[in-house]
């Protein structure tokens, strides 16, 4: 769980990037949960862009997609979902802050 502190540091660091991986209308095809796992192997931090997200469901889909690939929701902007999963301590890019 990642604390506000964390969050903030987070959503920093992603403020200049674009998203990794686009989502179309039709959902998440088991491909596309496989390129997000293996985008975040590579970068830690990334932005999704999610086509057709309403408001009544962008917690839900943030919440589907972090449950399948075991990361975490830094911020839900419009049609972008911010997720992190940190690599291991020896090969990480991110030192968080302590809380």
């Amino acid at each position: 769980m990642l604390s506000k502190n964390q969050i903030q540091y987070l959503k920093t660091c992603a403020h200049d990037k674009k998203a990794v991986v686009i989502v179309g209308s039709n959902g998440f095809s088991e491909n596309v949960i496989k390129e997000i796992d293996s985008s975040l192997s590579h970068h830690e931090l990334m932005k999704i862009k999610v086509n057709g997200l309403n408001k009544e469901n962008k917690d839900e889909i943030a919440a589907e997609i972090c449950s399948k690939v075991k990361a975490e929701t830094v911020q839900i902007l419009g049609s972008i979902i911010t997720v992190f999963r940190q690599n291991k301590k020896d090969q990480t890019k991110f030192v968080l802050p302590k809380d």
